[in-house]
């Protein structure tokens, strides 16, 4: 009884991890871009993502391979979510600025 709701909160931090990582590139992307260094983002930001995911995994299997398996799989969906609201966002700010350049 209590094995289903351990799949659950590690799906639950699947989504949680997946969301800052992709999350976290979106706006290492918005920022990076128009930075000074943009390597210098790229490559912390890169580097502090995969040790604060990596860790999460590590923390949330627990040594059990069904658990990281559900974690990986809500690392997966928030990937398709936050990759579906960065493409709404960056669409309509591009309609914005066609929008203004409109004789």
């Amino acid at each position: 009884m209590n094995e289903p709701l351990n799949l659950m909160f590690a799906l639950g931090a699947g989504i949680f991890l997946g969301a800052f990582f992709f999350g976290g590139l979106w706006w290492t992307v918005q920022h990076g871009v128009s930075s000074r260094r943009p390597a210098l983002w790229f490559i912390g930001s890169m580097l502090l993502r995969t040790f604060v995911v990596l860790l999460g995994f590590y923390f949330i299997s627990g040594e059990n391979w069904q658990r990281l398996l559900a974690a990986l799989l809500g690392f997966v969906i928030a990937r398709l979510i936050v990759t579906r609201l960065t493409r709404v966002a960056t669409q309509s700010c591009q309609l914005a600025q066609e929008a203004s350049h409109a004789p």
